[in-house]
């Protein structure tokens, strides 16, 4: 395919603020989750927020949506008792009037009404906070996450339906078909968002039971894939470290599918959620392109 047939024009990448966890949070940690969460003393450096963006020919495309500032400004938006307790354990969260999904979106030239899609890896707060402002958007996620977020107990498992099932929404669920693709096994299902290649959603559950991670293509470029709280440094899901956070056994199968993906793809960029280093790597990954794939020549 010839740069000419691009779908995408660019891929850019906002912050909705910052937020800071507990080191065992980021991994690796043999702890189980409710005792470090209980009695860990110490934060992370600030982390970012990310939302990335797609301007596809078909309208423009959000991966997450990031964390609402009314979660630091609106004293009731989370709940009260022990999962208010629970919550205020887990992170902490730093996002100025400049930094809502809005604000971020201006920066770009572009205002949330331009916005045809919004992907969500999952749905815990700090990806679902752009959700009330994106009315006239299609709300894209997996059918597994959907469902969880109607079974019991939705606040104690980190999921606040009052902040996600928003009246007016667009919800679109997803269930991945099988995709005719060599290029990206060990994945053979995933949901092609446009049908031309180029954004091909990908189960990678484990942080939560429906999470969803974004293969971007594009021809003469670096491919990119958006992981959500798959991991928290690429660095780490590199080595087969895990987060602190998550069922186990579903996040080392992910994990494992995503690192042989970097060898199916030469030149994989992974871009988390949360990893500091995210915005940098897509940065280089835009301005270098990949290296020609060398073929063994025939006599």
């Amino acid at each position: 395919m010839s740069t000419a047939l691009d779908p995408i024009s660019s891929v850019s990448v906002i912050s909705t603020g910052t937020v800071a966890i507990r080191p065992e949070h980021v991994g690796p940690t043999r702890k189980n989750t409710y005792v470090w969460l209980f009695t860990s003393r110490r934060w992370t450096d600030p982390r970012p927020i990310n939302v990335f963006v797609i301007e596809h020919r078909d309208g423009l495309v959000l991966f997450d949506t990031g964390q609402d500032r009314a979660s630091v400004t609106d004293p009731d938006y989370f709940p009260g008792g022990l999962n208010g307790l629970v919550y205020s354990r887990l992170a902490k969260f730093d996002i100025e009037p400049a930094q809502t999904l809005s604000a971020g979106i201006r920066r770009l030239g572009h205002a949330l009404g331009d916005v045809h899609t919004a992907v969500l890896s999952h749905l815990h707060q700090d990806h679902i906070g752009g959700l009330p402002e994106l009315d006239r958007s299609d709300i894209v996620i997996d059918r597994i996450e959907w469902d969880s977020l109607h079974k019991p107990l939705p606040e104690a498992r980190g999921l606040m339906p009052t902040h996600i099932d928003l009246p007016g929404l667009r919800w679109k669920q997803v269930e991945p078909e099988g995709l005719a693709d060599p290029a990206i096994r060990p994945f053979e299902r995933g949901h092609d968002l446009f049908g031309d290649g180029s954004l091909v959603l990908l189960r990678t559950p484990g942080h939560t039971p429906g999470s969803l991670s974004m293969l971007v293509r594009r021809p003469g470029q670096h491919p990119l894939l958006m992981v959500g709280d798959l991991t928290y440094d690429d660095r780490l899901l590199a080595e087969g470290h895990l987060p602190g956070v998550g069922d186990k056994r579903q996040m080392r199968t992910s994990a494992h599918l995503v690192n042989e993906l970097r060898t199916a793809l030469p030149g994989l960029v992974i871009l988390p959620a949360h990893d500091p280093g995210a915005s940098a790597r897509l940065a280089r990954a835009l301005s270098i392109p990949p290296a020609p794939i060398r073929t063994q020549a025939t006599s």
